[in-house]
């Protein structure tokens, strides 16, 4: 929507420099969060964090302590012994600070663990109310939800990739209807114990389509070869 405050999130994941620089000139955001080692990533680009968040395990905690001292950045630092990773503090900093849109680099390629935890945190963003999207140079994953997101519509010339998948984020997502993609489905239901790869790697076929669903979570993953 027109008007809503988007952050750009950067966490400690590996992300090719030159893809990073390219993706903040392509991408309007007005706020920025770093987490942990993505402070350095920021500082590459010559981004001002407005929060850098974490235990600063991996940045290096002296080095933090000194750039606190000489640039007068806002810090929320955290112990190494605690309950959230650094990434979801840095999602609910962004929360507090009004953002209903977060970019996120950083947040995949790197610990599966992580990785994992990133993309199952949409959910909780989704929560706070902010739609949180991950991105690297092949994939942009986000959360769509039966309850606010039936009948998304997607434009050709505007997904990231050729490829869109849905993958089920609830146990079942139920009611599921495809229109304008190569293969269309009409009132399925996919699942995560019987069938949680039907809906991997379609393509638009028409300029645009749609999804309609009418219960449950679903993760899509525009992709890229």
């Amino acid at each position: 929507m027109s008007g809503e405050k988007t952050g750009l999130l950067l966490a400690g994941g590996p992300v090719r420099f030159e893809f990073a620089a390219g993706f903040v000139k392509k991408y309007p955001y007005s706020w920025v969060v770093t987490a942990d080692s993505g402070l350095s990533l920021c500082m590459k680009l010559g981004l001002r964090p407005d929060l850098a968040v974490g235990d600063f395990d991996t940045f290096g905690r002296e080095r933090m302590e000194a750039l606190r001292k000489e640039t007068g950045w806002n810090f929320e630092v955290h112990r190494p012994e605690k309950d959230e990773t650094d990434m979801e503090l840095a999602v609910l900093g962004a929360a507090a600070a009004g953002c209903r849109r977060l970019y996120v680099l950083g947040g995949t390629g790197g610990r599966l663990d992580h990785e994992l935890s990133n993309v199952l945190l949409m959910k909780k963003a989704k929560k706070l109310g902010v739609s949180m999207e991950l991105y690297d140079e092949h994939n942009r994953l986000f959360l769509l939800e039966a309850e606010t997101d039936s009948g998304y519509r997607f434009l050709k010339d505007q997904v990231y990739g050729t490829y869109v998948s849905f993958l089920p984020l609830s146990q079942k997502v139920e009611g599921i209807t495809l229109e304008g993609f190569r293969y269309p489905l009409k009132k399925k239901d996919i699942s995560i114990e019987e069938n949680p790869s039907l809906c991997v790697s379609n393509e638009l076929l028409l300029e645009w389509a749609q999804i309609f669903f009418e219960r449950g979570s679903l993760i899509c993953v525009e992709s890229r070869d």
